[in-house]
């Protein structure tokens, strides 16, 4: 999928380095010491880079604002505000908008893995702004709680999503009523992302099991 008009302004501005820019609607622009992670953050979405978040609501405020009265009410326009940063400013969850509810309406269970843990913040928030059930797996969540998640997801036919950190312990999570993978950015390493796929291929699985690899194009 294409990058977003927004993503592609942050892109340009961490390749040549426009401090002055990235810096717009905040006290901090990015660090670019490593400016491959910061061009791959940006590729998955804008909030994972300092102030876009703010930005990035502050124009869609404005742009709300200018199109005149009535204004909407103020549940209304934080909706807008939301869905406008949280999905349609990357092009990567613009996709996962449309491709979700229909796997949904087909009954499957998904893996949605990032090797980011505030992209699973991000995806996460949507999760909630959408109302799907999910349940999240990453290195924070240990012991009982990670076991009682793996429960839910594969037991309650509530359960929907499993939002997963790549590197995550795979020791011992069995996810085999997921028949969908979604692999939301690549690990540096692939073979992190043949183990991860590998958490829905366990024994026990009797159903086909459909790999999604979102991939930014035309950079």
């Amino acid at each position: 999928m294409e990058l977003t008009r927004a993503q592609k302004q942050y892109y340009r501005a961490i390749f040549e380095k426009n401090y002055q820019f990235l810096a717009i609607g905040g006290n901090n622009a990015p660090k670019l010491q490593n400016i491959q992670m910061e061009l791959r953050k940006c590729c998955n979405h804008p909030y994972l880079l300092a102030n876009a978040e703010e930005r990035e609501r502050s124009n869609k405020h404005d742009e709300i604002v200018a199109k005149g009265k009535p204004l909407p009410s103020d549940d209304e326009v934080e909706r807008m505000l939301t869905e406008h940063g949280l999905i349609n400013s990357s092009g990567k969850m613009v996709l996962l908008d449309k491709l979700l509810p229909k796997l949904k309406a087909e009954g499957h269970k998904i893996l949605i893995f990032s090797q980011m843990v505030k992209m699973l913040n991000v995806i996460s928030d949507y999760c909630d702004f959408r109302d799907y059930n999910h349940e999240r797996l990453d290195g924070s969540i240990t012991g009982n709680l990670r076991q009682k998640a793996i429960d839910r997801f594969n037991t309650s036919d509530d359960s929907f999503l499993f939002l997963l950190s790549t590197r995550a312990g795979g020791v011992g999570i069995n996810l085999t009523s997921a028949d969908i993978c979604i692999i939301f950015d690549s690990d540096w390493n692939p073979q992190n992302d043949v183990q991860a796929q590998a958490r829905c291929h366990r024994i026990g699985q009797t159903k086909d099991v459909m790999i999604y690899r979102l991939i930014t194009s035309r950079r």
